[in-house]
């Protein structure tokens, strides 16, 4: 099988959060043993999905110290399959166009480690290694990072430095934010329910509903996108405070920016303390958090502020959800921090709502004077590439590595901004065999 076969059998796999990433890794194993590499599946079973982190190794007993070479297989959720235009409205059907290769996880990062895994290969079975390379393939990074947890907590690898797979259009990353994700419950009134019940029996019904569209976009960089949630909030914002919410539905997960959402309401029935009211309350002290955010900037990142996202809502037989996320750089402390977050809970207690933090991962920063980065740095100047150290305003599993000691970079092919979490994700075929080189020279450069 040649790459780019490889590469749209990848991309046809799902591994999105609904589906688990078993399957994926299944195929992902079988194809490093085919290229002669020792495997080991660890196999986890995360709510009702079964999942599998995918440790590769070129020699068959794990050494005392590894070179990690890192990459999560799972995507996120595709949202509207119609919007996937240069994919024929299926987002697994790889296309290639102007040389590019078209579909989900083609950038972020599914194609990555087929990049990693070529480059490993390349070396054949019987080398002397100085630090053994790990290929490693994780699930969950979409949804919490809970691959890379299993993997420490089960203590299956001895990394030392690692390689994360990001797509940075060829570019070290040697900082990252962190991130908060954060779940609301917003409960319906006894008056409410009853008035929800009878209004599902009625014949006739006085409603209206209302559609909101928005650009979609990685939470991590909301200036690129358009929230339809938020669209909608002000629109309710501008309403009676006595108006009746039937339902409320909007964007596919808490990390990226939702580009469609749903409102219907109810204006004739009279409710004391409705759940509009209640919302709109929520949705101010979030909008007074955003501007508190102005106030402490990290120049190092772009966007230079902490940012927030309301990524998620749902209308459940009881409550409305309200799923989000705040990216965080390394220069806000833990203390302030803690304080963002007990004054939104705070705000949510006193409209009767429920507030909790989801997970919270520490921002990262590596020196760009350590032999890791300096040694990447290097790599990219011989190859010509652009060998100026960037940051990354979203959050990856160099979070949790650095976290127990592991010294990490990040690197990928494809584009970030306007480009993953959207329905024209896509990566450059030249990128993809630049990474490779890449990875050929750090492997070199650290393992042999």
């Amino acid at each position: 099988m040649d790459f780019i076969e490889a590469c749209r059998q990848l991309i046809a796999i799902d591994s999105s959060p609904t589906h688990g990433n078993k399957e994926l890794s299944k195929w992902v194993a079988a194809f490093c043993r085919q290229r002669g590499l020792h495997v080991e599946e660890q196999e986890e079973v995360v709510g009702d999905l079964e999942q599998a982190n995918v440790i590769a190794r070129p020699v068959a007993e794990r050494p005392e110290a590894e070179f990690l070479l890192q990459t999560h297989l799972d995507t996120v959720d595709p949202g509207p399959f119609s919007l996937w235009t240069d994919t024929g409205s299926n987002p697994f059907d790889a296309h290639i166009i102007d040389g590019k290769i078209h579909g989900l996880g083609a950038a972020d990062v599914k194609l990555d480690f087929l990049c990693k895994l070529e480059a490993l290969a390349s070396f054949g079975p019987d080398r002397k290694w100085r630090l053994p390379p790990v290929l490693v393939g994780t699930f969950g990074e979409e949804s919490g990072m809970q691959g890379a947890l299993k993997l420490i907590r089960k203590n299956k690898i001895s990394a030392k430095m690692a390689l994360i797979g990001e797509p940075s259009d060829l570019r070290v990353i040697n900082a990252a934010k962190g991130f908060a994700s954060v779940e609301i419950h917003v409960p319906f009134s006894d008056e409410e329910m009853r008035y929800r019940e009878e209004h599902n029996l009625r014949e006739s019904t006085s409603t209206q509903s209302k559609i909101f569209r928005g650009k979609a976009a990685h939470s991590s960089t909301p200036h690129l996108g358009e929230s339809a949630i938020a669209k909608m909030f002000e629109y309710l914002m501008m309403l009676p405070d006595s108006v009746n919410v039937m339902e409320m539905d909007g964007g596919i997960n808490f990390n990226t920016v939702p580009s469609h959402a749903f409102l219907e309401i109810d204006m004739v029935n009279q409710i004391p303390e409705p759940i509009s009211r209640k919302i709109a309350n929520i949705y101010r002290a979030v909008k007074a958090l955003e501007l508190e955010f102005l106030d402490h900037k990290d120049d190092d990142f772009y966007p230079t502020t902490p940012t927030l996202n309301i990524g998620l809502i749902r209308t459940n037989e009881g409550d409305i959800q309200i799923s989000g996320s705040c990216r965080i750089p390394p220069v806000i402390t833990h203390e302030i921090y803690e304080g963002w977050m007990d004054r939104l809970r705070q705000v949510c207690e006193a409209n009767g709502a429920t507030f909790r933090v989801n997970d919270y991962k520490k921002p990262f920063r590596t020196e760009v004077t350590s032999i890791l980065a300096k040694g990447c740095l290097d790599e990219l100047r011989a190859m010509g590439l652009d060998d100026k150290p960037i940051t990354q305003a979203s959050t990856n599993e160099a979070s949790i590595f650095t976290r127990v000691g592991i010294e990490c970079v990040c690197f990928g092919p494809g584009k970030r901004e306007g480009n993953v979490h959207t329905p024209q994700e896509h990566v450059s075929i030249e990128d993809l065999h630049k990474a490779i080189e890449f990875y050929k020279r750090i492997i070199e450069r650290f393992c042999l």
